[in-house]
């Protein structure tokens, strides 16, 4: 790995470029076992300032609260109350920008690094509406002026609230600087939750699961607010844990540490697989580490959430914990929520260290609950039974890798007639790559995308059912759908319905594209009460070609790559359309005249 040049696999780039799908994928899984996503130095150190500009960014602009003190005096008010309002809506501005999670080349941002401001100011870009049928004036998925307004309006309150001083109310032991004002975040509560019924995007995008929640906590005294700041971590630990009640995660966990610059021996990264490079399942040790980190996120936060007193236990376990984050860090995961972690591991000792005074014990107000308990137990509960339903951010599973996800079919010049068709800020990721390196360069290193998603396990069934909807057909190009969703929306993590059928209707109606040019493969993630995956697989002109279901034990048995083998395995199967439709081969009433269809009739009729 060089400063500036990628770690690629040694193969002959012309032969790669005849090499069928299922053979570019085992070269670059392959390569994944001991050198990860194998981008240059320059990479790490771009995300290592941007998480030095962040800190000290915080630092600067909090120090400027009048009479909060200068950044020489930081250590006398670092554990101010205000400081960690502040932090909070900071912290919320710096992801809504788009500075935060999904930016930079590790989210196949090359040129710009980042997306979301520069879509999100910009009319006629695409929004995703989340209940278009049901809240009234959020229908259609054009960016209007009012929408760049609303997107502005959230960066200026935003930076009002910042510049907004203590109210000089009396906290015990913290000074003279009071709290903020709660009145003064109504603005930006009030412009972001309007802003993300327009748009679901910019919401989530913003946090809103825990920073836009820990707004409304403000308007409690300052005890109940610190348990309330407590209890949303503590919520989002056990949400996490909970989600990796799974067989996916050990997946997760061998092809992060893969990636990690941290980790240098290949023959420790060896050991996370069963016999690399013919079986690259994950081997006992992720499935161990799996385990032990369900069981910090459970254990450690219930002591230090419900018994710590301060005392030489509760610093253990936050060094524990903070450790902990930090290996998180370490790993540089996809989707880079660096910034997150950051802030996770500050919060440990801020809220934990500094605040350790106030307990869950001291709640007061059952309004406190009242606020908090349906974003933090039932919209959790309801995402982990219902995925479909609800986004995996409020429903707190992360790192999972049980995620909703999409794979787009391309034909001919498909792929080129949709970055000419959406007004966008960038262009295709690959497209990005071709201006930075050699076409060589630029090709394979493009194609480390899906070898990433193939090492997971539900990788592996979109592997299964890219061969099923193709079927040998020539002249396709298959795109994971978080590249489509970062060129087409601006923002991109994880989080596939961004990327699944409303979006393809959003692109359909600015293309046009012909029956057969444009399909999407939908694979939802699994709901804890079941061991299948529901998939779907659509059609831009036509609609809803099949659906049906999948099992998660056979993604268990399969390698990251395609074989020759049996037909990948599904079941359920309703079938409205055969899966590789031609303009010429449908009827006149289905293709239309300009042999573009309708997404919007119905598939069956």
């Amino acid at each position: 790995m060089g400063f500036t040049e990628p770690d690629l696999p040694s193969v002959d780039a012309g032969l790669f470029r005849t090499m069928p799908r299922g053979e570019r994928l085992k070269v670059l899984t392959r390569h994944w076992v001991e050198h990860g996503f194998g981008v240059p130095s320059a990479v790490y150190l771009f995300y290592v300032a941007k998480c030095l500009l962040y800190a000290a960014g915080a630092a600067y602009v909090i120090s400027l609260t009048p009479g909060i003190g200068s950044l020489a005096d930081l250590s006398s008010w670092w554990s101010d109350p205000i400081f960690y309002q502040k932090l909070v809506v900071f912290t919320l501005l710096w992801e809504v920008i788009g500075l935060g999670c999904g930016s930079g080349p590790l989210t196949a941002r090359f040129n710009p690094p980042i997306g979301s401001i520069l879509y999100w100011l910009r009319p006629n870009t695409i929004r995703l509406p989340p209940w278009p049928d049901k809240v009234p004036l959020t229908r259609g998925d054009r960016r209007t002026g009012a929408d760049v307004l609303l997107y502005a309006a959230v960066l200026v309150s935003g930076v009002w609230l910042l510049s907004r001083p203590g109210d000089g109310s009396a906290v015990e032991g913290f000074g003279h600087v009071g709290l903020l004002d709660p009145l003064a975040a109504v603005p930006l509560i009030a412009c972001l939750a309007v802003l993300g019924l327009r748009d679901k995007t910019v919401f989530l995008a913003a946090r809103g699961e825990q920073y836009w929640l820990s707004l409304l906590i403000f308007f409690f005294p300052y005890s109940d607010m610190f348990i309330g700041f407590k209890l949303v971590m503590l919520a989002i630990w056990w949400g996490a844990a909970t989600s990796k009640l799974n067989h996916h995660f050990p997946y997760v966990v061998a092809t992060m540490m893969s990636n990690s610059p941290v980790l240098r021996s290949r023959r420790a990264k060896r050991l996370l697989y069963r016999d690399p490079p013919h079986d690259l399942r994950p081997s006992r040790v992720p499935f161990l580490l799996a385990h032990a980190g369900t069981a910090t996120e459970y254990l450690v936060p219930l002591y230090l959430v419900f018994f710590a007193d301060g005392g030489l236990g509760s610093w253990v376990a936050l060094i524990y914990m903070a450790v902990f984050h930090l290996n998180i860090l370490s790993t540089v995961p996809m989707g880079v929520p660096l910034e997150w972690n950051i802030l996770f591991i500050f919060s440990l000792f801020y809220l934990f260290g500094a605040h350790t005074d106030v307990t869950v014990w001291q709640l007061d107000s059952p309004w406190l609950l009242a606020v908090l308990l349906p974003s933090l137990l039932f919209v959790p509960l309801l995402g982990n039974m219902r995925p479909d339903l609800v986004s995996f951010l409020p429903a707190m599973r992360y790192y999972a890798g049980n995620w909703a996800t999409s794979t787009w079919i391309f034909t001919g010049d498909a792929l080129d007639r949709l970055e000419a068709g959406l007004t966008t800020a960038c262009r295709l990721p690959s497209r990005q790559l071709e201006r930075l390196y050699d076409a060589d360069t630029a090709l394979i290193m493009g194609q480390k995308t899906p070898a990433w998603r193939s090492m997971h396990s539900h990788g592996r069934a979109h592997n299964g059912l890219v061969d099923r909807v193709t079927d040998g057909q020539a002249d396709t190009v298959a795109v994971d759908g978080e590249l489509i969703a970062g060129f087409a929306i601006g923002w991109n993590f994880g989080e596939g319905h961004f990327h699944g059928a409303q979006l393809l209707r959003a692109v359909q109606a600015r293309c046009g594209f012909a029956p057969g040019e444009v399909r999407l493969i939908a694979l939802e993630g699994q709901p804890l009460h079941r061991q299948t995956q529901a998939y779907e697989v659509h059609d831009a002109a036509l609609g809803l070609l099949e659906k049906g279901q999948v099992k998660v034990r056979d993604m268990l048995d399969r390698q990251p790559w395609p074989t020759d083998g049996p037909r990948y395995p599904v079941h359920d199967v309703e079938s409205f359309g055969p899966l590789c439709p031609t303009p010429s081969a449908l009827p006149p009433a289905v293709t239309g005249k300009s042999g573009t269809g309708d997404l919007s009739a119905d598939p069956a009729s």
